[in-house]
């Protein structure tokens, strides 16, 4: 019987969308994902100081903004230069998802978030193996990992680092899913402001997780591990990243 509930990891943090502890996700052979050393976000550039203040005092000591050169300098981030992080900013979007010029912004007009999921491994795979080693190196308090609205970007690096576990493909979606529902009092309002072709990229409709783990599992056997090193991520970090993650 399968007993995950995603709400059983949502954390609540004022002005903080759609914040969750990765921890609690069942793996295979009775194992799960640790519990109290990742959790995941939309960005804190939306969050009041109340939550910033509140983050830190939880035990945030790692953050990893997945957002693009041009977000981080429109909007900023809490975390930047505080003294009290360490911060990385590796962009798993290139370009400036706010310019009706920008290119995979176009590209969605008429493709899905999950062809954006398949594109965004394929093109940027090195960066993805980054983000992983990011998670690997810290061993003191918890590290946060977030994009705009924490269900893109913020997804597929919670889809492969499940994947690292052996959760099942039916958790990953239900996790994937729910993140328009945890967020949608921000994003229903944005919805109704765009264009109907473009609606789709404010949900997370559990097609696109399908697909994107439909392609990993065509080219890596489902693997995060042949994926990882695919790009360069050794055995060693890829067995420490798990020792790491696996409860």
């Amino acid at each position: 019987m399968n007993t995950y509930d995603p709400d059983s990891q949502r954390l609540f943090f004022d002005d903080l969308i759609n914040c969750r502890e990765m921890g609690g996700m069942p793996g295979k052979d009775g194992t799960s994902f640790r519990n109290g050393i990742i959790i995941r976000s939309g960005s804190p550039s939306l969050a009041s100081h109340k939550a910033y203040t509140e983050l830190i005092e939880y035990g945030v000591r790692t953050v990893i903004d997945l957002r693009s050169v041009a977000e981080v300098s429109h909007y900023g981030n809490p975390f930047k230069d505080d003294g009290k992080t360490e911060y990385y900013n590796i962009p798993l979007f290139i370009g400036d998802p706010d310019s009706k010029e920008d290119k995979t912004m176009n590209y969605l007009r008429d493709h899905t978030m999950g062809d954006f999921y398949v594109m965004m491994i394929q093109e940027l795979g090195e960066r993805i193996a980054d983000v992983m080693r990011v998670f690997t190196r810290q061993d003191k308090g918890i590290t946060l990992f977030h994009c705009a609205h924490g269900k893109d970007r913020t997804g597929v690096i919670a889809a492969l680092l499940y994947l690292l576990i052996g959760a099942s493909e039916e958790n990953i979606v239900l996790n994937y899913k729910v993140s328009y529902d945890y967020a949608r009092d921000l994003l229903d309002p944005l919805i109704e402001l765009k264009e109907p072709s473009m609606r789709h990229t404010l949900r997370s409709d559990a097609d696109n997780m399908v697909t994107l783990l439909r392609f990993l599992k065509a080219e890596y056997n489902l693997s995060a591990e042949a994926f990882l090193k695919a790009y360069n991520m050794t055995d060693e970090e890829i067995s420490a990243l798990k020792q790491r993650i696996i409860s």
